[in-house]
């Protein structure tokens, strides 16, 4: 297994150009959101990116408590 620590960082996606690549693009698709929502609902784009944090928050909450009620409990 130590062969995998072998491989290069960039030929992992880990160079640095790469990772800016994938900032901006990570920025582009949250800027669109951020502005469909702001002007679907009317609101400034400070009200929008809270309530598209909130839709965040609430997605994770709920993946959050899917996975607990999936496990299986552990007997001690």
């Amino acid at each position: 297994m130590e062969g995998l620590n072998m491989i290069p960082k960039a030929a992992r996606g880990g160079g640095f150009i790469s990772q800016m690549i994938r900032w901006f693009i990570m920025v582009a698709i949250y800027d669109i959101c951020i502005g469909t929502l702001a002007e679907v609902l009317g609101v400034s784009r400070l009200v929008a990116c809270f309530i598209f944090l909130g839709i965040l928050l609430a997605i994770s909450g709920i993946g959050y408590v899917m996975r607990q009620k999936m496990s299986t409990p552990v007997d001690q």
